[in-house]
């Protein structure tokens, strides 16, 4: 790949995550533009590229472990189990195949949505190059990504040394969290596009759900500076999604791609819902670009509630740092949102209004939007996590707070097998190799 680089000198000043009302800046004087006929990216010095991508990658995280002790609870049992959530908190709900593999987990631990950014940060690091190729990432190579870990976990199950049943039962939840997409992915690897038809409109029951949401924000990775590029192999890695839950896929990774640079600004990350749009979902006849919609509500919950002066409802939700006022703000947000609740919790439509809607509401501040989230309840992991990979990318892993970013870190590495920091490392070096080449 023939690229020509130019080096733009720029002033870094780090920043911290409390009170984040600045746009990020990195501890690096480098950032690297690389053009091509087909790319123009902003790479930053490979320090600082790791600093952004580990901190989405572990912001996504928080985001999942914060959320995975309440994951579909009501508000109601929430409160009176935990009362506000600004931390992270021990689990104590059984285990299953998309939340956590056991029971008695130590504070941190996350579920599928880091699973599957494991999964898909392999996949990336291993196949980086095809990244840049023209048409983009192949998605038949991604399926027979997805089908081999699979396998694994099959061999994994049938080799379980002895008839202990709960190390049966937990292999079998290793096994069951890859069914679903297995049956997916093998008639898709196959060319057999009537089984594929057939496979994924009955995945999970056949509604428009968050799947691709889950690993989307790391296929954004390679695309520093350029959500266009970033959407397109997005989208054609959502081969799990329906309808215009593959319009949010490639939304996310072009997000997560606009967030990387380091002069990056919200309004630059939230304005792909204006500009990136390869496919012309907005010409679409009668119902147009339903994710610009979510959008256009997101800002609307968010400023609607942000602009209460007095409160007029009793309180509802446990008080936020002793402040009537916000608490009462926030509760807005949320009846707002619960006005806009789809059947499923996991629709990505949902999930892309609670993640918007926390961005806005809290002006990007990490911890803020957290909060946001877990307290909002639903599916609180996954939109965590999308916004905390969002979030990471934007500010870095410096800036993300240091309690809950070594957490996270440790007790991934150490009880889930999954190291972040490997996975990151990994990718940045990928992307430094291939925009390194004579």
């Amino acid at each position: 790949m023939s690229i020509t680089v130019l080096v733009i000198s720029s002033i870094f000043v780090l920043v911290s995550c409390q009170h984040q009302t600045e746009s990020p800046v990195t501890d690096s004087n480098m950032d690297i533009v690389a053009d091509s006929s087909s790319y123009h990216l902003r790479i930053p010095s490979r320090d600082s590229l790791y600093n952004k991508i580990l901190g989405s990658l572990v912001g996504s995280a928080i985001g999942d472990a914060m959320g995975a002790p309440t994951e579909m609870w009501s508000r109601k049992n929430r409160q009176i189990s935990y009362g506000y959530v600004d931390e992270l908190d021990p689990s104590f709900i059984d285990p299953s195949p998309e939340g956590l593999w056991d029971f008695h987990l130590p504070t941190g631990t996350t579920t599928d949505d880091t699973r599957w950014k494991s999964l898909v940060g392999t996949y990336t690091a291993n196949n980086l190059a095809s990244f840049y190729q023209p048409e983009g990432p192949d998605p038949y190579q991604f399926s027979e990504h997805i089908l081999y870990a699979y396998q694994l976990e099959v061999k994994r199950l049938k080799e379980t040394p002895g008839d202990d049943p709960l190390v049966i039962e937990h292999n079998m939840r290793r096994l069951t969290w890859l069914q679903e997409w297995a049956m997916v992915a093998k008639p898709f690897a196959a060319r057999d596009l009537e089984a594929y038809t057939t496979a994924l409109h009955r995945f999970y029951g056949g509604d428009l759900l968050c799947a691709g949401m889950l690993y989307a924000p790391v296929i954004g990775l390679p695309y520093p500076g350029d959500p266009e590029l970033a959407y397109r192999a997005g989208f054609r890695l959502g081969i799990f999604d329906q309808g215009y839950a593959r319009d949010i896929t490639g939304l996310v990774a072009a997000m997560v791609a606009a967030a990387l640079p380091y002069n990056a600004t919200q309004n630059s990350i939230t304005e792909v819902f204006r500009t990136v749009d390869p496919n012309d979902y907005f010409r679409s006849r009668l119902f147009g670009r339903e994710a610009f919609k979510t959008f256009q509500a997101a800002e609307t919950i968010s400023k609607t509630a942000k602009e209460l002066k007095i409160c007029h409802n009793e309180l509802t939700i446990p008080l936020v740092d002793e402040d009537s006022l916000a608490t009462c703000r926030l509760q807005m947000a949320y009846e707002l949102l619960d006005e806009r609740n789809q059947d499923s919790p996991a629709h990505a439509q949902e999930i892309l209004l609670v993640t918007l809607t926390a961005l806005m509401y809290s002006d990007f501040d990490f911890q803020e939007a957290m909060e946001f989230i877990t307290n909002y309840g639903r599916d609180n992991d996954t939109s965590g996590a999308v916004a905390g990979a969002i979030l990471g990318a934007y500010w870095g892993f410096d800036a993300l707070p240091a309690s809950l970013r070594d957490q996270v870190l440790k007790t991934n590495k150490k009880n889930l097998g999954i190291d972040l920091e490997t996975i990151a490392s990994e990718i940045t070096d990928k992307i430094s190799q291939e925009f390194t080449k004579t």
